[in-house]
């Protein structure tokens, strides 16, 4: 495992970090939210206000965390296996449904559906059934979980392919306390 994963490099840390952080934080704050109201007092009493708040930080700490794993998958060694043709035609369909997952189930919750408005009192008029709803009960869990492993195997990384195992329990740890 020494060879396929360099763990001397900090930012793989880093990366791992990030990774089980940002569940964990945005699960915290809505717990925080739903019982206390912490974050619509931080906004004057104004639930929207601090719903959107919310989405900022979330997506920013997304952002940072993509970018810290971006700067991970440089520092680590290529595997030969992950390194042919195969492997990138599987990335660019792992990739692409991924992102149709995230993006359309973004688009069907709005903004306030995706950045845990519920915690804030913001429902929907129904729950989503259609698609991605349809196809998976977690879709931007899962299309995130395949655009991280897109990104590991088109660089041909395994340490990529090892957080990526991490994104998936730690979304699987955060769905537990969403559902």
């Amino acid at each position: 495992m020494t060879g396929l994963i360099d763990f001397s490099q900090p930012t793989l840390w880093a990366a791992a970090a990030s990774i089980a952080f940002n569940p964990t934080f945005w699960n915290i704050a809505a717990r925080q939210e739903y019982h206390n109201k912490a974050i619509t007092k931080l906004f004057g009493g104004n639930s929207l206000h601090g719903c959107y708040a919310l989405a900022v930080t979330i997506f920013s700490l997304g952002i940072i965390r993509d970018l810290i794993y971006h700067f991970t998958l440089q520092a680590q060694p290529v595997h030969p296996l992950l390194d042919n043709p195969t492997v990138k035609a599987l990335s660019y369909g792992l990739f692409l449904s991924g992102n149709v997952l995230v993006l359309s189930s973004m688009w069907a919750l709005g903004v306030t559906g995706t950045y845990l408005g519920d915690y804030f009192g913001i429902l929907m008029d129904a729950p989503v059934t259609s698609f991605p709803f349809n196809v998976t009960d977690a879709p931007m869990y899962h299309g995130s979980t395949m655009s991280f492993l897109a990104t590991a195997l088109w660089a041909g990384k395994p340490a990529g392919v090892a957080l990526t195992g991490l994104v998936w329990a730690a979304y699987t740890v955060a769905r537990q306390f969403e559902e």
